[in-house]
Formats: structure tokens, sequence, C-alpha cells
């Protein structure tokens, strides 16, 4: 498999998740694992340019496929549109979630679909964080989309929910 632009080739066992390979074997410990049971999504990363929680995928699922962790949505010394909106628009606070938050959201701006409120929380249904009250997040999430010239139809909705 590819993880993060790197050839990785590694003998697990059947039973290795996703998630134990790239935290344990790989060092990639951005993906968090917060439940044990698929319900946080702090595991969430791409896979095959599709979001998903890597506790859900075992690791020879991916054999062959193209993962991209939190560590690798950044190029170079840059950091990803959504990155910086979080911290602009402080859409994190103890940043536990906030890996799967952010990999959870690329996945709908890489989606194709229309981006507005309804879109953005459907999108991050499967992420729990326990520390904000999500509205920061999403407004990173349509700063996000907006700089990276997506057409955004949050902003209305979004201060309609405060």
């Amino acid at each position: 498999m590819t993880v993060n632009g790197q050839p990785v080739r590694r003998h697990v066992d059947d039973r290795t998740l996703l998630v134990e390979l790239l935290r344990r074997d790989l060092g990639l410990t951005g993906t968090h694992v917060g439940c044990d049971t698929s319900q946080c999504g702090a595991c969430t990363v791409r896979l095959d340019g599709v979001a998903v929680k890597s506790c859900t995928v075992l690791a020879v699922q991916a054999s062959g496929g193209e993962v991209v962790t939190i560590e690798g949505l950044a190029k170079k010394d840059s950091m990803h549109p959504l990155q910086k909106a979080f911290v602009q628009c402080h859409g994190l606070q103890c940043g536990f979630c906030t890996p799967g938050m952010i990999m959870s959201s690329d996945g709908l701006l890489r989606s194709g679909q229309q981006i507005d409120h309804a879109s953005i929380c459907t999108a991050l249904e499967g992420n729990i964080c326990r520390c904000t009250g999500y509205v920061n997040i999403i407004r990173a999430v349509e700063q996000a989309a907006t700089e990276m010239g997506l057409p955004c139809n949050a902003r209305a909705d979004t201060e309609g929910a405060r």
C-alpha cells in the first residue's frame, strides 16, 4: 500500500486493523483510537479517496490501496486549508477528535457534493467531540471550503444555528 505518498510493505496478522498498522507499525499516531467501537471517528483516514474509520478496516483490506492520514494531508511545510481553518476558527479544544474531524471534512470537500450546513453536519455525524459545541468546527469547514474555492452555502445556516 501507499501511506501518505510513501510505499509501505508489511507482513501483518490477518486480524490487524488498519489503525493498528498506522499507529503501532508505522508510528503515525495522529490517527487516534478513541472508542474501540467505531463510534467516535477519531481514527478516520482517507482510503482510496474515501474517508473511512480505520478501526473498521483490516490492514489487509487496504493492501494495494492509497492511505492518507492527518500527517499526510498537509503539503511539505504548509498546513492544509482545513488544518488552518480549524486553528483560525477555534474548531478544536483538546484536539483528540481533531484529526478525525479534519479527515471526515476532507472527505466532504473532495466528494463534489454541495457544501452547506446540512452536508457538513452529515459528514461529521460519525465523529464525536466532547469539548466543543460543533459550531466552530462547522465554521472551520466552511472557511476551508471557501479558501479552496469550493462553492459553499453554509454561513447563513451556521450563523442561524447559534
